[in-house]
């Protein structure tokens, strides 16, 4: 949410920041700035809407300077307009700040500067921290920000240049994710997410919670907010610029869903045991004793990590017997949880940013619990925070709306139900079956991609409807949920996912020949119900779409489509049925001319509430 991006060096800024912006723009699209020090001054451009507006306005009023911030917002405080647009500027002009996060307490620290003098410009809660840099400002621009700093509730990724020092670029954070990038030659950079920053350097230093950074050309210190020096490792990062390139496809989305299969593969690599029946995650080894002993399990994620968690719960609870609820990371932090010895928390979250999500985590932290988490970000707050867990080795998902997150996610926790399921109840056989069926995922979602034509014509048919229901029963109960997330995200349709069964206690009312209903309806123990509710659709006049498995016939005579996906075992059909919903959302948004990539309102990485 939001993306910072800054530089100092001995090259031209705009260039990187302006470049660096566009790999940030799933974040926050709404409006975006640069500023740059140049000739004494601090010279800013802003505009409203996406990047391409401010690179025109670039063009009319040119800036110059190697040392510079840039922004592109998602708007909390203040429409999305060029005067709330970022960066924000001092009263004396002097100093310019971006800042991804929420102050607040930025009302009462307004009411106190408008008291002293301040005239403010923007709707924003970050104007009022550039004000405070400003009237704390004395020659050290590092001082200033701290003690601003000190007088600020809430969270913040900052990047700060002044007028008065060309050399120097400050960067902090608390609650938001600032990453500094160190190049050669002199080059160093801010950034909120490493993919602003790949195409010049793959050398980084994850910052921590309340600490502050000082760049100049010749070297960086990292300070916490005590002004007591700090260290931090520098890493490498484990992808290049082209794993975040569209690659001849479409739309990221696009490329995304089709990345699948090398996905699963990345996300099993080195992790199945298939001559133990088991699984080994070696970021759950320093817990593995520890897991023995737990007897609950409670998975805390938001929107499609969700509905991935309750996939993990039916798989946990079926192969392990160790009771499992999942629950929304928003509502899980504003509770009292009754988290007693024995109690495992696994938070999922495709960042490892999610700000809900890394609360929860904290609270079940502080409440006794061993909390794990599963996220894609690689030296992500939550990857950092948890006490151990499991990277999806996903790649960067660029696209708003997450296709191979999800499928590595329930990917992850059918290791972990194997895991736990070996150590407890689940025979060496059985593991055995449910490793090998593992294995077969990528060819199976292969398979399932060649659909993407003949869901792209059912598509056309729908392009045009106000309202969807989705159906599933057990397994693919959430990924009726999923579905119909995903074509909320990208279509803005309405859409809602229901456990079949339920359809008769109220959904059933609105069926009628305008209402398309996705039904997921793969060949298992419960297909003869799901039947059911199929006949009982039909009789009132509604489409039926069905999701089905190839060996599956007796619903050809009552499905007005037909998706038949390969087979699998049943606690892994949601990796398969998934990806027709992906693709059928997909080509809805595409015929409604919508912006897939950045569809509205939406931002790829929730960082506040």
């Amino acid at each position: 949410m939001c993306g910072i991006v800054a530089y100092i060096g001995q090259k031209d800024a705009l260039p990187i920041l302006v470049g660096g912006l566009k790999k940030l723009e799933y974040r926050g699209y709404d409006s975006s700035g640069v500023a740059l020090v140049s000739c004494g001054k601090v010279a800013t451009v802003r505009a409203s809407g996406k990047i391409s507006a401010l690179e025109s306005k670039l063009k009319e009023t040119p800036i110059s300077g190697n040392i510079g911030i840039a922004h592109t917002r998602w708007a909390t405080h203040g429409a999305p307009t060029e005067q709330n647009a970022h960066p924000h500027t001092s009263f004396d002009g002097k100093i310019s700040i971006v800042h991804n996060g929420i102050i607040e307490n930025y009302a009462s620290l307004k009411a106190k500067l408008i008291e002293k003098g301040v005239c403010f410009k923007s709707e924003t809660d970050t104007e009022v921290v550039a004000h405070l840099i400003a009237r704390n400002y004395n020659g050290d621009l590092k001082e200033a920000v701290l003690k601003a700093l000190s007088l600020i509730e809430g969270t913040f990724g900052l990047a700060v240049i002044c007028s008065d020092e060309p050399d120097t670029l400050i960067g902090a954070r608390r609650g938001s994710p600032l990453i500094l990038g160190i190049g050669g030659e002199g080059d160093f950079f801010l950034a909120s997410d490493v993919s602003a920053i790949i195409n010049h350097t793959q050398k980084v230093v994850y910052l921590d919670d309340n600490d502050v950074v000082q760049i100049k050309r010749d070297g960086y210190s990292i300070v916490n907010m005590n002004s007591h020096e700090v260290n931090r490792d520098v890493q490498d990062v484990d992808f290049d610029a082209e794993s975040i390139a569209k690659g001849g496809f479409a739309h990221f989305m696009l490329k995304e869903i089709f990345e699948q299969p090398e996905v699963l593969k990345n996300t099993m690599r080195g992790r199945l045991l298939i001559a133990e029946g088991n699984a080994k995650l070696a970021g759950l080894d320093t817990n593995i004793k520890e897991l023995r002993n737990i007897n609950r399990i409670i998975i805390t994620a938001c929107g499609t990590s969700y509905y991935a968690g309750m996939v993990g719960e039916y798989m946990i609870e079926d192969l392990a017997g160790v009771p499992v609820e999942v629950e929304y990371a928003s509502e899980f932090r504003y509770r009292n949880p009754i988290i007693k010895p024995g109690t495992l928390v696994l938070a999922i979250s495709q960042s490892g940013e999610t700000a809900d999500t890394l609360a929860a985590l904290k609270e079940a932290q502080q409440k006794g619990a061993t909390a794990l988490a599963i996220c894609n970000g690689v030296g992500s707050t939550i990857a950092r925070t948890s006490d151990g867990g499991v990277y999806l080795h996903a790649g960067p998902e660029i696209g708003v709306a997450s296709t191979k997150a999800f499928t590595s996610q329930v990917t992850v926790l059918a290791m972990i139900a194997l895991l736990l399921g070996r150590q407890r109840r689940l025979s060496f056989e059985a593991g055995a079956d449910i490793a090998r069926a593992l294995t077969e995922l990528p060819a199976l979602v292969e398979e399932t991609l060649k659909l993407s034509d003949k869901i792209a014509e059912i598509a056309k048919q729908y392009v045009k409807a106000n309202n969807f229901l989705y159906l599933g029963r057990h397994f693919n109960y959430p990924v009726a949920m999923e579905g119909a997330l995903k074509l909320k995200e990208i279509s803005y349709i309405h859409a809602e996912g229901y456990p079949a069964a339920e359809m008769k206690h109220g959904p059933i009312a609105l069926i009628d020949e305008n209402m398309p209903v996705v039904v997921i309806a793969p060949k298992d123990a419960l297909f003869d119900k799901v039947i059911s509710n199929v006949r009982e659709i039909k009789a009132r006049g509604g489409r039926v779409i069905a999701v089905t498995t190839e060996d599956c016939k007796p619903l050809d005579e009552f499905a007005d489509h037909l998706i038949k996906v390969p087979k699998t075992i049943p606690m892994l059909m949601p990796i398969v049925t998934c990806v027709p919903l992906q693709l059928l959302a997909y080509h809805i948004a595409v015929l409604r001319g919508n912006d897939v990539d950045q569809p509205r309102n939406l931002a790829k990485s929730v960082t506040v509430e």
